[in-house]
């Protein structure tokens, strides 16, 4: 994940060793259970704040108004950081997509450098970006707040001899947070959606499972992290399994061992791609197809191990895997209880790496409130 260090820094995807696992200790306790959970209320009102301008009958690109709501969840829930206040004097999500989108130009046009290179333009997008970070660092090195949230944690955070983070190091974890919180959950909302599009008896069993036991009321952190809507859990599954935002993973050998009758060094690189091993036919009958009954309880249990992985696994399992789970299915369910979406006429799904995989033109949809005449 070298590749990523120009935008991100030496955050927890680009970072081994012991400091990778003194990084995530220092992490993990703004994504224990509780903290996620008490979340929830911050992905609600800006799931609101972001529909409130929508009107019946709208043309909406979907995988753009996800990133925007996403990354505003994101710098509040994981920051303590009001895109809507007076300090946001950048428009965040775009400079992300502008940063992120170095990686898919075609690989000549990312060696180059000088100006009005891609190169050139993400750097202009990480300097600004950059200053909105640092000046939150320095807002609350100034401060007396001992927040729970990741900044907070950071800030405080010493190792066995005392040393703290310095302000370069709090702002990569901050920013390989703010991606990782935002680009996975935007394109799963949107490769979602555009099953569901297509499905439209999932969309009925959804909406009859949400009319059971939700009864008219939005679902608490409890009915949402338990599995209670059970339908919803499962097409989340699926839309993992056929779309896995992060499709490719890097490892190295620990030892020199052999696989399929190639012996693999100690110290080699090794890679995986979840978007490869979820659609194996032998493990997925008709991989292609958009099935969310694959993930019934008794048929997932029935998976081979390893073979349903995408938020990674072991010690780099992705460490807001919770919080981005509760994320979607936010999102999802509210979107479900006030709107049909309905695709583009002629829209033609295309997929592009950037890094995380990401529907090519976006997801434009027309939305219609549910009960207008």
């Amino acid at each position: 994940m070298g590749d990523l260090i120009p935008l991100l820094g030496d955050g927890l995807l680009t970072i081994d060793g012991d400091y990778h696992r003194r990084s995530r200790r220092i992490m993990l306790p703004a994504f224990h259970h509780e903290a996620i959970a008490g979340a929830l209320s911050t992905m609600a009102s800006e799931i609101d704040r972001a529909m409130a301008s929508w009107r019946d009958g709208q043309a909406v690109d979907l995988y753009r108004w996800t990133r925007r709501l996403a990354l505003r969840i994101a710098m509040r829930a994981l920051f303590g950081f009001d895109a809507h206040g007076g300090r946001a004097r950048t428009d965040v999500a775009r400079d992300f997509e502008q940063g992120l989108g170095f990686w898919a130009r075609d690989y000549l046009l990312q060696v180059m450098r000088g100006p009005g290179t891609p190169f050139a333009r993400m750097q202009e997008a990480r300097q600004r970006l950059d200053r909105i970070i640092f000046e939150e660092i320095a807002r609350r090195r100034r401060g007396t707040d001992e927040g729970q949230d990741v900044l907070s944690l950071l800030l405080l955070a010493s190792d066995e001899d005392g040393q703290r983070l310095d302000d370069q190091q709090v702002r990569d974890q901050v920013m390989t947070l703010l991606f990782a919180g935002h680009d996975t959950t935007t394109s799963t909302i949107a490769f979602m959606f555009y099953e569901l599009a297509r499905h439209p008896e999932v969309v009925a069993r959804l909406r009859e499972e949400q009319d059971r036991v939700l009864d008219g009321r939005p679902p608490d952190a409890s009915m949402l992290m338990s599995g209670q809507l059970e339908v919803l859990e499962m097409v989340q599954d699926e839309t993992l399994r056929m779309y896995p935002p992060a499709w490719i993973g890097a490892r190295k050998a620990r030892r020199t061992f052999e696989f399929a009758g190639v012996q693999v060094p100690k110290g080699a690189y090794v890679n995986y791609s979840s978007w490869a091993s979820h659609h194996l036919p032998h493990v997925f009958p008709e991989p292609d197809e958009f099935r969310p009954e694959r993930f019934a309880p008794e048929a997932r249990a029935s998976l081979p191990r390893g073979a349903y992985v995408p938020f990674g696994a072991g010690s780099r399992i992705c460490i807001g895997m919770r919080f981005g789970q509760l994320e979607v299915k936010a999102i999802a369910t509210e979107l479900l209880r006030r709107y049909d979406l309905t695709l583009r006429p002629g829209y033609r799904l295309q997929t592009r790496q950037m890094p995380t995989i990401g529907p090519r033109n976006g997801l434009p949809v027309v939305v219609h409130r549910r009960g207008a005449a």
